[in-house]
């Protein structure tokens, strides 16, 4: 793969030409250095360059109309609106009306896409998107300009606004597509067109929505839309959902796995659980070694993932390796750290699946500790009618990972995992309910002791992150 890519400037004539706008005040030449549809931002950005200020986008939904905070966005020095109703005072602003200011961004965001001519990689998959994309940007940057969609800007909204960013010339873009409706990915691959496209798994997430993990695999495959012989797809090939729908794509296809039928393949392995994975890898490029610091065997499976799309792109194996060794877990996405009392936290807390919650369980139970391992877990939303089962499984994961204190935050899905516990051996007096993380912050704080090992995971609505922040103020 060659580094041809060069940026090039978003000018109002370039909006108009591909949203299809009109441009009713302000100069065709007038230059935007950034995109925000938040007006709130404006007054700070339009300051920081001289001569060139935002873009503002006013997009609405059904709790908010940006179309409300146009004069302030003008007032604070925006360079640019973007709008479906023409304000009455312009000031220096371009104004570009459009029919739907979100279909114009996202049509912007396709246009960038196309005249940038940097290589796009999309990464979508039940669990690890976030870290699958971080480790196949840190793999790929050792020979390449690299761009990564930030936090998890990954939605119809989100992608877009980050294709923008490809007019500053990077030869790589990393994004990942995620979803909670059937349609949404082929909507997002359609905006992004991606060359390479990494499906890392099938989970029950949102299975709630879609009654069985076949479902899922249904929505998730929309990734495979459209691809081409030139296309590559990089696939679990120890998943067989995700195996069963990318067999009968025309894309080429490369697998990474621990079977012996993934082309890059992980042998010897090596789990300390949270300190950390090592492994040996088989691969069509060469044996390669490798040192994760990222917890347990899912989290390696993302690493492969980058991997395998890295030596896909040229980058040699020594390179790839030493970039994989230093790839560490975001924050409340397995993030580490030590208390001051010695006893050490891992705070998962950003989100939740059964099997993200069993699969960290595991590794809870790899990783050598002086204390007790405690698990804090919120209860998994979306779940459906499998709510109180897929609990239970869990609490009984818990039991055997050797969990010497749980502690369930939530409604009657809470009571449901330490009733799995309870079934699996677990003593009662171990066992510890909340009603919702502010409850359980102060209560776990006080339970903690030096040594002991703590595991903070739950869904997004249960905000296992308060649990977790009132344990670093210890640190």
């Amino acid at each position: 793969m060659s580094a041809v890519v060069s940026a090039f400037v978003l000018t109002a004539g370039l909006v108009v030409e591909a949203t299809g706008g009109r441009l009713v005040a302000g100069d065709v030449g007038r230059v935007f250095d950034r995109v925000s549809t938040d007006s709130r931002t404006m007054a700070t950005q339009a300051g920081a360059v001289r001569g060139a200020g935002s873009l503002f986008i006013a997009l609405s939904g059904p709790r908010f109309d940006g179309h409300r905070f146009v004069a302030e966005a003008i007032a604070g020095g925006a360079a640019g609106v973007l709008v479906s109703t023409a304000p009455t005072v312009t000031g220096d602003a371009a104004v570009i009306l459009v029919d739907d200011p979100l279909q114009a961004l996202q049509r912007l965001g396709q246009a960038v896409r196309r005249r940038s001519g940097a290589r796009v990689v999309a990464i979508t998959g039940s669990a690890g998107k976030t870290t699958t994309k971080e480790a196949t940007a840190a793999c790929l940057a050792s020979r390449y300009r690299v761009f990564r969609n930030a936090g998890n800007l990954n939605n119809h909204i989100g992608l877009p606004y980050s294709l923008l960013e490809l007019r500053h010339g990077p030869d790589v873009a990393v994004v990942e597509l995620g979803m909670n409706h059937a349609g949404e990915i082929r909507r997002l691959v359609a905006l992004a067109e991606p060359d390479v496209r990494v499906w890392t798994n099938v989970g029950n997430a949102h299975i709630g929505q879609f009654g069985s993990p076949e479902a899922i695999a249904v929505a998730k495959a929309e990734i495979l839309d459209d691809a081409t012989p030139s296309t590559l797809v990089v696939a679990n090939a120890d998943d067989p959902l995700v195996m069963q729908h990318v067999s009968q794509s025309p894309a080429t296809v490369r697998t990474f796995g621990f079977g012996p039928r993934a082309d890059v393949c992980a042998t010897q392995v090596h789990d300390r659980g949270f300190d950390g994975t090592r492994a040996e890898l088989t691969t069509p490029w060469g044996p390669v070694s490798l040192q994760v610091g990222l917890a347990g065997r899912s989290n390696l499976l993302n690493v492969l993932a980058a991997v395998t799309v890295a030596l896909e792109l040229g980058v040699p194996a020594t390179d790839v390796a030493r970039a994989a060794a230093t790839i560490v877990a975001l924050d409340q996405r397995g993030a580490f750290s030590e208390l001051a009392n010695g006893a050490r936290l891992v705070d998962d807390s950003y989100n939740a699946s059964p099997a993200a919650v069993n699969a960290m369980l595991v590794t809870l139970a790899a990783t050598s500790t002086e204390g007790r391992r405690i698990a804090v877990i919120g209860e998994m939303l979306e779940l459906g009618d499998g709510s109180s089962a897929l609990h239970i499984e869990c609490g009984r994961a818990a039991a055997g990972a050797g969990v010497d204190v749980l502690v369930a935050i939530g409604g009657a899905a809470a009571y449901s995992l330490l009733d799995g516990a309870r079934e699996s051996g677990m003593n009662p007096s171990q066992l510890l309910r909340f009603a919702d993380s502010l409850s359980a912050a102060d209560a776990v704080a006080e339970l903690v002791r030096p040594g002991d090992l703590i595991l903070v995971k739950g869904s997004r609505g249960t905000h296992t992150e308060i649990v977790a922040d009132r344990l670093k103020e210890e640190a």
